[in-house]
């Protein structure tokens, strides 16, 4: 998908913790282009929240401008993520999940084949031919981080909007980030101002699943 390669290079050109806090920005694009695309009325509770989450990365972008390349590339990939599950939430009502992303992932990866030469070009590599180690990770990140999370989003999409499914991604900075500081000692990197942004991008999030759990008890009534 063209959002993961954007997310990818935000997080080369960054770090970890930058890369999974920009596509938290996908909720936000969702807010405004869903009622754009299927021609609703603007949700002001999701424009409000989105607004949150807005505040939130605000303080985290302002935090070190040694990053700006990184997140330039991590808002392309929020709005082409938005985007995804937007016509995915259509999609999915018509034809089956697992078909849909058998077609969207065969269309991704002669897109990458063909744009490979273009890449090498302006980023030269010594080798293009991954290692035995880089294989396993390839293989693990490809079926059960990449198809079989499409696969399962793609189902949710039957019964969840595309702004909730996407404000829910808004979580993948905490334990990505906590895991960054393990694996990889980001913290020494990051200042109070991120973490400040974090907390009200967990507030928007905690947020949103009050108003759903409320929402669907006065359906159930």
């Amino acid at each position: 998908m063209p959002f993961t390669g954007f997310f990818y290079a935000s997080i080369k050109y960054s770090n970890v913790s930058v890369g999974v806090v920009c596509y938290c920005l996908t909720s936000f694009f969702t807010a405004f282009l869903s009622p754009l695309i299927n021609k609703k009325p603007f949700n002001i509770t999701e424009l409000l929240l989105s607004m949150l989450t807005l505040a939130g990365i605000g303080l985290i972008f302002h935090f070190d401008t040694s990053f700006r390349t990184g997140i330039i590339l991590g808002v392309i990939s929020s709005f082409l993520a938005s985007l995804y599950t937007i016509l995915n939430e259509r999609l999915v009502k018509k034809y089956d999940s697992t078909v849909m992303n058998l077609y969207q992932m065969l269309a991704g990866s002669v897109a990458l084949i063909l744009a490979s030469p273009l890449y090498l070009y302006f980023f030269p590599s010594k080798t293009i031919i991954p290692g035995t180690l880089d294989i396993i990770y390839l293989l693990l990140l490809s079926l059960f981080c990449t198809v079989g999370l499409y696969v399962m989003v793609a189902e949710v999409l039957r019964k969840m909007s595309a702004f909730t499914v996407n404000l829910t991604f808004n979580l993948e900075p905490v334990y990505s980030i906590l895991l960054a500081m393990i694996l990889f000692n980001e913290s020494r990197q990051l200042n109070l101002s991120f973490y400040a942004g974090l907390l009200i991008i967990i507030i928007s999030v905690i947020l949103q699943a009050g108003l759903s759990r409320r929402k669907r008890a006065g359906a159930d009534l």
